[in-house]
């Protein structure tokens, strides 16, 4: 009874400096359903910085901390940034250590940036996003997986691949996930197309998936209420919102999702980003140096030609 009261003046408060508040319905039934009224903190780095990190030490680790080539930014959303400690007036000592990695990503992989396709808008896909898409995992010979922004242009790609091509499309959704990502790995002619679950939980090393598709940099929905509540905060403050949130976001899910690619040191691949922004926008110097170092090119042909010399090496 005691949380649901302080919950209660938390929603009565409403204190926009701290909290974000949002009404919103079950998304298995538009027009059906119990509404909610959710609340939650405008930032959690404030509650960690007071609560934990003044007395105790700790230890992160995570193959991706460093996000445009720097530990600031995850840093600064958990409450251990340089600033000041405002009971003891001394700044926050922390360290942070790059360990490398065991893989050669230069040798083992291409970042293939499509740099000729238009910049994605409001539709799911395009035609020649998903001419690209077919022209890549032909050349691959199936081994694909297809990363996307949202389940509409996972299905819209999966139905696309399955009236073009012939090797075997599964899509996320329509089995349980580990079944799908085992059907994945024993069938090397195989695709597999889906949303989030896919850019963070696969690990197939291996020649089954020597090709990774994003369809599109991977920025926090507009309609999102607490990253777009935080992006005005920041604003508010004089910060830049879109780099500290939407672009840091983008970042850490395109090195998660690149990572998909080389799971052992006898990985080879291609990770294909279908958006021109990454080499066009001046945040996409932020976005790759977050992801593993891949050789880097703009041009269709080699990524072809690569993924090509890799399937007839099987």
């Amino acid at each position: 009874m005691l949380q649901i009261f302080e919950i209660s003046e938390r929603i009565a408060a409403n204190d926009a400096s701290r909290d974000v508040l949002w009404c919103s319905r079950p998304r298995f039934n538009s027009e059906e359903g119990m509404q909610r009224l959710n609340i939650a903190p405008l930032s959690v780095n404030g509650l960690l910085s007071t609560n934990l990190w003044g007395t105790h030490t700790g230890v992160l680790t995570s193959a991706t901390l460093s996000l445009g080539n720097s530990f600031d930014p995850v840093a600064r959303s958990i409450g251990i940034d340089h600033s000041l400690n405002p009971e003891t007036g001394v700044a926050r000592a922390w360290s942070a250590t790059d360990a490398g990695s065991p893989f050669d990503y230069p040798k083992q992989g291409i970042l293939y940036i499509a740099k000729d396709l238009p910049t994605p808008g409001q539709s799911p896909t395009t035609e020649s996003q998903l001419d690209t898409i077919a022209e890549l995992i032909t050349a691959a010979g199936g081994r694909t997986l297809g990363l996307f922004s949202s389940r509409r242009a996972a299905e819209l790609a999966a139905e696309a691949m399955r009236e073009r091509l012939d090797v075997p499309i599964l899509i996320q959704g329509e089995d349980q996930l580990p079944t799908l990502v085992a059907q994945f790995s024993e069938d090397e002619e195989t695709c597999l197309f889906g949303t989030l679950s896919l850019w963070q939980g696969v690990d197939v090393p291996g020649p089954a998936c020597q090709l990774v598709i994003m369809d599109r940099i991977p920025f926090p929905r507009p309609d999102d209420p607490v990253k777009a509540a935080r992006t005005r905060a920041i604003a508010a403050s004089g910060g830049n919102g879109f780099m500290q949130v939407s672009a840091t976001h983008a970042a850490l899910l395109l090195a998660q999702g690149a990572g998909r690619l080389v799971r052992s040191i006898n990985d080879r691949g291609v990770v294909a980003v279908l958006d021109p922004r990454l080499a066009t926008a001046r945040y996409g110097s932020f976005l790759t140096n977050s992801m593993p170092n891949f050789w880097t090119t703009t041009k269709k042909d080699v990524a072809i030609g690569a993924l090509q010399r890799l399937s007839e090496a099987q």
